[in-house]
């Protein structure tokens, strides 16, 4: 992903008004990121804590962003659940269902799509850790498994994006 700015973070949101835009949180470390790391820029508003922000590039290297709503209650942290995007699995508790409003008309009649997601948002470094089932190989093969597990969450976020995009 490449290095973007805030302005061209709140214009690459496509399911929300310019005035919700305007009024996001930017994340703190955004002039610190690796951006060459980075899958997916996501995070959540400080300023409302349902709210959060997912930022990605299509597949024509368009930067897309989408906002999103945090479910208002947890799951049991005694489960597993597993995030659809990045597919870890993780405490039920630091998963949790997100939705996205619909965009035009679809949006404005209060469609929404959802899916369940890490619940801080930071699938890109996820994907990033070595899988444990490729733990025990050597460094080429574990660095194949990282590669699908990106491209897996390449296609899973466009897919997404696709449903909310749908007219």
């Amino acid at each position: 992903m490449h290095a973007l700015t805030e302005a061209a973070i709140r214009r690459s949101l496509v399911n929300c008004s310019r005035s919700e835009a305007a009024a996001l949180t930017p994340p703190r470390d955004l002039d610190e990121l690796d951006w060459a790391s980075l899958e997916v820029l996501g995070w959540r508003d400080p300023k409302a804590e349902l709210r959060g922000y997912l930022v990605h590039e299509d597949a024509d290297g368009a930067v897309v962003g989408l906002a999103l709503r945090a479910a208002d209650t947890r799951m049991s942290s005694r489960r597993s659940a597993m995030c659809l995007l990045c597919q870890t699995v993780r405490s039920a508790a630091e998963v949790s269902l997100f939705t996205a409003r619909r965009t035009g008309e679809a949006g404005r009649n209060g469609n929404t799509v959802g899916t369940y997601i890490c619940a801080d948002l930071d699938c890109a470094h996820q994907v990033r850790a070595v899988p444990p089932s490729a733990q025990h190989l050597d460094e080429e093969l574990q660095a194949l498994a990282v590669q699908e597990q990106v491209a897996g969450l390449h296609r899973r976020l466009r897919a997404f994006t696709a449903d909310v995009t749908r007219r």
